[in-house]
């Protein structure tokens, strides 16, 4: 009996299963598809930009550097690490296809932000991310099995069992990260509600016997939107038909090219379609996140429009959010409640990114009052606070899980605080600890962290930049769990560590 089986070998269940892995357990991966490659996965088709939180938990485990020679980055997103003062993003993408000046963010409204090497968001592609996950996973002692698909999933108070492929395979938990069709979200019998579609959206591979009628970029239009890119070939389109396509039917070249012509307003020709896949804006979330021993991570969890590229973003939240969490719960040290917690922090912020996207759905509609809307957003993106508002959003700063204190920091994915001798936080994560800083010039907080030393690191130093902390407890996500002023109360950590970590070992 596997401690965790995964259903689904996307970045999902891949960054999951690392996560455990680290961790100590024994994790088996069960995913459909034959082989990994794809030209779905691969640049055009398959590029995503992960944000500076993403980014960031890549670092954190040691992974940045693969994940950009993979993504064939060269320059270091990173760079000019020397200051602690906090600089401008280098990009903020779009709010419904209209396009953000990074230049107009105002560093200084931003919660906590210091210079790091992942303070940056990345363009890459599912290819790339699977293929440093993949490797990692092998070297965690991760076992992935292709080519099976799941059938039936059982279980009881003590064990899961997981049918697929004609085989049963039991496991103390099981997690489904398989996609917006999930099976395992079905088979469980989970609640998925929400909203219908207002569009149809395309994404194709064509060739076009005249380029020069689409302008590069979003296009809004009087009727729809289209998006063509520096890669000539690629082009995506939105018609606001009400999801009426029949998605279970390949678009062929005739459809996909009158969807083109009346949503930009030309007669332009496809000559040819190698690929192409369709997608609305249906947007649904389950109403937990945990069944009995049966959990659900990214788009099995929640399925939405991809505008504004949140959802590989969110559902790496939610591994990194869960993996610690589960791994404490197999390992028998979690606290009362902590595997709970996933649902309660994660489900928010889903319904966030849900309605993120309707938000931009609306906006995009083809009626005057839409319209309306675009131009009053136009002169809103257009100002400082607009952009940065944006920024804050799609980047991932301004989420914050309620832990229950009124400081500021806490619950907030903690900044890369680093010590005079250069050590970062980032550095002293890798193993998927949790991390305790201490500021203090006493070592306070020394005696208090005994007993935690196989769940939380206790480094202590002078910081190049406190914030103003004494000592700051780092959950192994990343979030901010507990800050101290500069005489950090002692009772106040413990009380934290226990909180989080469960009884220290004596």
């Amino acid at each position: 009996m596997h401690d965790v089986v995964i259903v689904g070998a996307g970045p999902v269940g891949l960054f999951l299963a690392c996560e455990l892995g680290l961790a100590g357990c024994s994790v088996l991966v069960l995913e459909r598809a034959p082989e990994g490659r794809s030209p779905w996965k691969a640049d055009p088709l398959g590029m995503r930009g992960l944000s500076a939180a993403s980014v960031e938990a890549f670092y954190r485990r040691g992974m940045l550097d693969p994940l950009l020679t993979a993504s064939g980055v060269h320059d270091d997103p990173g760079a000019n690490l020397d200051t602690d003062e906090p600089s401008p993003p280098r990009g903020v993408s779009h709010f419904a296809g209209m396009m953000l000046d990074p230049a107009q963010v105002d560093v200084t409204a931003l919660p906590f932000r210091l210079p790091g090497p992942a303070m940056e968001g990345v363009m890459t592609s599912l290819e790339a991310v699977e293929t440093v996950l993949s490797e990692r996973a092998s070297k965690l002692g991760v076992e992935v099995r292709r080519g099976v698909t799941v059938s039936a999933v059982a279980q009881d108070g003590e064990s899961v069992v997981v049918q697929a492929g004609g085989q049963e395979y039991a496991a103390r938990w099981a997690v489904g990260c398989d996609g917006g069709r999930s099976a395992v979200r079905g088979l469980a019998g989970f609640e998925f509600d929400g909203t219908e579609p207002q569009f149809t959206g395309y994404v194709m591979l064509a060739a076009v016997a005249d380029p020069e009628k689409l302008r590069p970029g979003f296009n809004l239009t009087p009727t729809g939107m289209y998006l063509r890119t520096p890669a000539e070939e690629y082009i995506g389109m939105l018609e606001f038909d009400g999801g009426a396509f029949d998605r279970s039917q390949r678009p062929t070249r005739e459809h996909l090219q009158a969807v083109l012509r009346r949503v930009s307003g030309t007669d332009v020709t496809l000559t040819d379609v190698r690929l192409a896949s369709s997608f609305t804006d249906r947007a649904m979330q389950t109403t937990t996140y945990q069944q009995g021993r049966v959990l659900l991570a990214g788009d099995s969890a929640h399925i939405h429009s991809p505008l504004g590229a949140q959802g590989l973003n969110l559902g790496l939240g939610d591994a990194m959010n869960l993996g610690w969490k589960l791994a404490a719960t197999v390992h028998g040290h979690a606290p009362d409640g902590l595997l709970d917690s996933y649902t309660r922090e994660r489900l928010p912020i889903g319904a966030e990114v849900l309605d993120w996207t309707r938000a931009q759905a609306a906006a995009m509609r083809p009626d005057p009052h839409a319209q309306a809307i675009q131009g009053v957003l136009r002169d809103l993106l257009g100002t400082r606070d607009g952009t940065t508002y944006v920024f804050k959003r799609t980047s991932g700063s301004s989420n914050r899980y309620d832990l229950g204190s009124e400081h500021p920091l806490v619950g907030r994915n903690s900044p890369d605080l680093r010590l005079e001798d250069g050590t970062r936080l980032g550095d002293l994560m890798r193993d998927g600890r949790g991390v305790a800083l201490d500021f203090s010039l006493d070592r306070s907080l020394r005696r208090s962290a005994m007993g935690w030393e196989s769940r939380m690191r206790y480094v202590a130093g002078p910081a190049r930049n406190d914030l103003g902390l004494g000592a700051v407890l780092v959950r192994p996500d990343g979030t901010v769990a507990w800050a101290g002023d500069r005489d950090p109360d002692r009772k106040a950590f413990e009380q934290a560590a226990c909180h989080w970590f469960g009884a220290p070992q004596i």
